[in-house]
């Protein structure tokens, strides 16, 4: 996976989002939630390259960092909480989905449960 298009079909192949250009600049494109209009994909161009940005969980931030040189603190974001990966060819594929994945799960709306 390397092109814009490819990254954006599969983040809206997720349910309930939405693809939004909230900078009036064509180069960054969010993918959102409908529910709670959380972003959970950054999407842009940057030194030849399209990058995503991801949320990922703490506990992970550090294995997909050390795991591939094309995954790094986020570009403009909490480098706690985020990571971007450059679509250089080097990640398969599967892993990109499971890094956007759980970027999608963590930025849903949380169920809330009923005290009796």
């Amino acid at each position: 996976m390397k092109e814009r298009s490819e990254v954006i079909a599969l983040c809206m192949k997720l349910k309930e989002v939405y693809e939004d250009y909230p900078f009036h600049d064509s180069n960054w494109t969010l993918i959102r939630h409908k529910t709670n209009k959380k972003a959970f994909a950054w999407i842009y161009e940057r030194e030849g390259n399209i990058w995503i940005n991801v949320k990922c969980d703490p506990e992970w931030r550090d294995f997909w960092r050390s795991t591939f040189t094309s995954v790094m603190p986020a570009y403009h974001q909490n480098k706690e909480h985020w990571n971007s990966i450059i679509l250089d060819g080097t990640i398969p594929d599967k892993d990109i989905i499971r890094m956007i994945g759980e970027s999608y799960e963590l930025t849903k709306d949380k169920k809330k449960t009923v005290k009796n």
